[in-house]
């Protein structure tokens, strides 16, 4: 594993730190629903994968999996408990978005997280390859746990 992490620390100075998933919204969509449809729509995620909802049952060895693989991929920018105040946030020119406020992730699907995970988004690299899809679905589903804390 601390191979893995070594790994990312140099692709993660190339790409600029890896800076986000989301968009910060504009004052005007905060918070709305359609303000998150419009975000998966305008990244393109395909219709069929955005009304997908989340196949995967939690299980305490899923999400601690899911926990790990965030620690090492995602917190560095996103922050440990999605705040969006990890250590390299500060360095990036577009703000993190606060995973915590339930606002920042309504009206984006299960499907439109998992496929922005899966590809990435902007400079953000994605997971697909390094993590299988029930990998992914168990990302999904700690990046909503955030905001139910």
């Amino acid at each position: 594993m601390l191979i893995r992490f070594l790994a990312v620390i140099p692709m993660a100075a190339l790409l600029g730190a890896a800076p986000y998933l989301l968009q910060q919204p504009g004052p005007q969509q905060a918070g709305s629903q359609a303000a998150g449809q419009q975000e998966a729509v305008e990244f393109g995620v395909p219709a069929n994968i955005s009304s997908e909802a989340n196949p995967v049952r939690p299980t305490s060895a899923g999400m601690a999996l899911a926990q790990r693989m965030y620690g090492y991929d995602c917190a560095m920018c996103h922050g440990k408990d999605g705040s969006g105040k990890g250590d390299m946030a500060a360095t990036l020119k577009t703000p993190v978005k606060d995973w915590r406020d339930p606002a920042t992730l309504k009206g984006l699907t299960d499907g439109d997280l998992f496929y922005m995970i899966k590809k990435g988004k902007g400079d953000m690299p994605g997971e697909e390859g390094r993590q299988n899809d029930e990998g992914l679905w168990n990302t999904v589903t700690l990046v909503r746990s955030f905001a139910k804390k």
